[in-house]
């Protein structure tokens, strides 16, 4: 067996089509242009590959990005008083702030500090907590963005067992959350889950978030089973994910990595950027 791939990347092109569309709809009907501001402090070589690439696809569809770059040294007041000034502008659909932030900085205090309503990263407490009770409003882009291409490719959710490795309030728990609103039945397993391994021999459904390289070998795999593997790592200067290449040949279904997860993520934000538009300024039917 070799496994099909959850193309992101093919997905993601669809999706940047679709908010295209709906952003030159408003557009007509006499809207403003949606803007997403994004704030990177410091120098972090990640963090200013995914700002370029997020120009690049806000670019794309029409939408404005503004950045807006701190030096590495700057202070958690800094950051505070650029987000309430972004709160402020009328202009601002979504407030991107780029984790990881320096250390000196108080990152819970500035995803407070963020408007709900442009909360495009969907972590500030109102909207995790609507999204625990089933009301979701700005979903977190990763864990949609794995829905999406879950459902884009037909992957069925509705009665079969999902096991998520990872519980970050980034993807671990709110994927669970989706997982669950689609009627899968959910394990979510961690550092210090037993028997790691089978649990996701058990699953219909695998989404890797550990960021722990090749974490997820072909025996802990179940065949024909879907597997997400959203991990991030570099190994000897290259990047890698948490699945073992060789899961493709018991996998039914796996996202290829670069090129799976990253692109829907992207994908998600502008698509919750147009989303947060519409909902803070709709327009008249």
């Amino acid at each position: 067996m070799t496994a099909a791939a959850l193309d992101g990347r093919a997905v993601a092109a669809s999706i940047f089509e679709e908010v295209g569309a709906g952003v030159r709809d408003r557009l007509q009907r006499g809207g403003p242009r949606p803007s997403l501001a994004v704030v990177l402090v410091g120098d972090d070589p990640a963090s200013e590959t995914y700002v370029r690439m997020k120009r690049k696809n806000s670019e794309q569809v029409g939408i404005e990005s503004p950045d807006h770059h701190l030096p590495r040294d700057a202070g958690t007041q800094q950051v505070l008083d650029l987000v309430q000034r972004l709160n402020a502008d009328e202009a601002i659909s979504g407030v991107l702030v780029q984790a990881p932030l320096p250390h000196q900085i108080d990152y819970r205090a500035v995803v407070e500090a963020i408007d709900p309503r442009k909360d495009v990263d969907g972590l500030h407490p109102y909207n995790a907590g609507r999204l625990a009770i089933g009301e979701p409003n700005l979903v977190p882009c990763t864990p949609a963005g794995i829905i999406e291409l879950l459902d884009r490719y037909g992957v069925e959710l509705a009665g079969r067992r999902a096991v998520v490795v990872g519980r970050s309030n980034l993807v671990g728990k709110p994927v669970a959350l989706l997982l669950l609103y689609r009627h899968a039945t959910v394990t979510i397993c961690h550092s210090r889950s037993p028997d790691l391994a089978g649990e996701c021999r058990r699953a219909d459904v695998l989404i890797a978030a550990a960021g722990r390289p090749f974490l997820v070998q072909p025996d802990w795999v179940k065949p024909g089973a879907a597997v997400v593997d959203v991990g991030v790592s570099r190994v000897d200067g290259k990047l890698v994910g948490d699945v073992s290449l060789d899961v493709a040949e018991v996998a039914g279904w796996l996202t290829p990595n670069p090129g799976g997860v990253g692109p829907m993520t992207r994908a998600m934000l502008l698509r919750n950027t147009l989303q947060a538009e519409e909902m803070r300024r709709p327009l008249p039917s």
